[in-house]
């Protein structure tokens, strides 16, 4: 039995039902879970000094594309908007090998760790043929980095002859999919408590993907107990182009395929209106909230208010690195925040409702009890940081709020992901990080320039 005591926090912000802060208090976590929460200090074969820090519940991230970030702030996409920029760069994506996704993902999962993120789910929905197991490298940068994944087998079997948007080469029949999907939830589906690794089916979007396959990936996941994500509602032009189609707004359009219910969450979610919100509400159809990514390709503001107000499931997401240029959630809370107040004024989520969001509002967007808040018998996923740090004075007066009021850039002081130390002192524990830089510029600079 393995063991690890966080002694002396200054201040735990638990996020549990009751928003409990704890002062002065221990930590004990004993294989992977949280054993004891409190003033007494007990043994261990591990202890992480504490002393003057806030602890926080780990983050969890629930939309990225990993594979984006060796494509971030290329200066030919900078100013386009979704479908240009999709068509745009599905000509680098379709050079995708495994290991361009190993070490993209080693990239943008160390900079979530060190950003206070524990658990992070990926859409990879960009399969080249002869690209081999590409879930396959994305878990094991997760293993190297020890962060809890949660991958996604997505999919598009609409290219440019069909009306889509990517290359022939990206894109596969409905059959080879659906195989393809059974066999990675077969290979790497852990649905047990504390589960590291777990699968989703996610074909890419309305614009990408048949009726057909978002039909047949419905009744899959379902038949295997896994989870559907998708893209929707993110553009007006996804919304003309499913009205000019298929006749009927985004989410009716999914509603017919057997895409709503609380097994189900979308990413973005920004045009939807008040009737489907009701309908998200109703049936506990998640939305994955990714503030900056939809502010930088001009996207829209989600209803991020309203869906609170109505109890629709919301959490928070970086989405990938190329809209984005960046893996940070700690940013994205804080960029949340400030948003919603200039949209919203009063009716705009809290800081501390922003931190809940992006930790149970998460693990419920991600069908998950067992992450999301500290409490005994749960995991031991944290992030700690430091108060006598001069960017925070003044600043932790109300530390259930002061990562969305006032901010904080990163890296943490230290992560625990399962009770294992992965940061610490700022720093990745799992890899060596200049080894991990070189190795990942090499990685890019291939893979770029690929014809």
């Amino acid at each position: 039995m393995s063991s690890l005591l966080i002694r002396g926090a200054s201040a735990v912000v638990t996020c549990d039902g009751a928003d409990s802060v704890l002062e002065n208090a221990n930590l004990l976590l004993q294989d992977g879970l949280i054993a004891y929460m409190g003033p007494e200090e007990r043994e261990a074969d591990e202890t992480l000094d504490a002393s003057g820090c806030v602890v926080y519940p780990g983050l969890i991230n629930t939309h990225h594309h990993l594979y984006q970030t060796f494509s971030r702030n290329l200066p030919q996409v900078q100013n386009m908007e979704l479908f240009d920029w999709l068509r745009t760069l599905y000509e680098i994506w379709k050079n995708l090998d495994g290991e361009a996704v190993y070490h993209s993902s080693i990239v943008g999962m160390g900079e979530l760790l060190k950003t206070g993120c524990t658990t992070v789910f990926d859409h990879h929905y960009v399969f080249p043929g002869g690209a081999g197991d590409l879930l396959g490298a994305q878990f094991a940068a997760a293993g190297d980095l020890g962060v809890r994944m949660a991958a996604s087998r997505g999919s598009m079997d609409l290219s440019k002859k069909d009306g889509g948007l990517p290359p022939d080469s990206v894109v596969q029949t409905v059959d080879e999919i659906l195989r393809d999907c059974q066999t990675a939830v077969e290979k790497y589906h852990d649905p047990s408590f504390n589960s590291m690794r777990t699968v989703a089916l996610a074909p890419c979007s309305p614009f990408s993907v048949s009726a057909e396959l978002l039909r047949q990936s419905a009744l899959l996941a379902r038949d295997l107990g896994v989870r559907l994500h998708t893209h929707l509602c993110e553009t007006k032009d996804e919304e003309r182009y499913v009205l000019e189609k298929h006749g009927k707004r985004p989410l009716a359009y999914m509603e017919d395929l057997g895409w709503v219910g609380p097994d189900v969450w979308y990413a973005h979610g920004i045009h939807f209106n008040d009737e489907e919100l009701r309908l998200l509400a109703d049936t506990g159809t998640g939305v994955a909230h990714c503030p900056i990514s939809n502010m930088k390709l001009s996207s829209g503001v989600c209803r991020i208010p309203e869906m609170l107000e109505l109890g629709v499931p919301v959490g928070l997401a970086v989405d990938g690195s190329a809209s984005n240029d960046g893996s940070n959630l700690l940013e994205e809370l804080r960029v949340a925040y400030l948003l919603h107040r200039l949209r919203s004024s009063e009716r705009a989520p809290s800081g501390y409702d922003l931190l809940k969001i992006a930790t149970r509002g998460s693990a419920r967007v991600l069908g998950r009890e067992d992450i999301g808040s500290l409490e005994t018998g749960k995991a031991g996923d944290l992030f700690m940081i430091r108060r006598d740090r001069l960017e925070l004075v003044g600043a932790d007066l109300d530390v259930k709020s002061m990562l969305g009021t006032v901010g904080f850039k990163g890296p943490v002081d230290a992560t625990v992901v399962n009770g294992r130390v992965v940061v610490k002192d700022g720093r990745l524990t799992g890899v060596d990080e200049e080894k991990a830089v070189r190795e990942a510029r090499a990685a890019v600079s291939a893979y770029l320039s690929r014809g």
